[in-house]
């Protein structure tokens, strides 16, 4: 299902969906990785881009 952009509010915008290529493509090009390195992110750690954020700054460390 389709996201629907017009109704917009505050409950997703700290989240990522991985269902969703255009929010998957943004976080990728905003955190400077790939659309798979961020799906693997969420499968791994969730979708909160808080979460997202530390495991990839973690991630790079190693």
């Amino acid at each position: 299902m389709a996201d629907d952009k017009s109704k917009r509010d505050f409950r997703d915008r700290d989240r990522v969906s991985a269902s969703e290529d255009y929010e998957v493509q943004y976080f990728a090009e905003k955190a400077g990785i790939t659309p798979q390195q961020v799906r693997d992110l969420i499968a791994k750690h969730g979708n909160s881009c808080e979460t997202l954020e530390r495991a990839k700054a973690l991630k790079g460390k190693g």
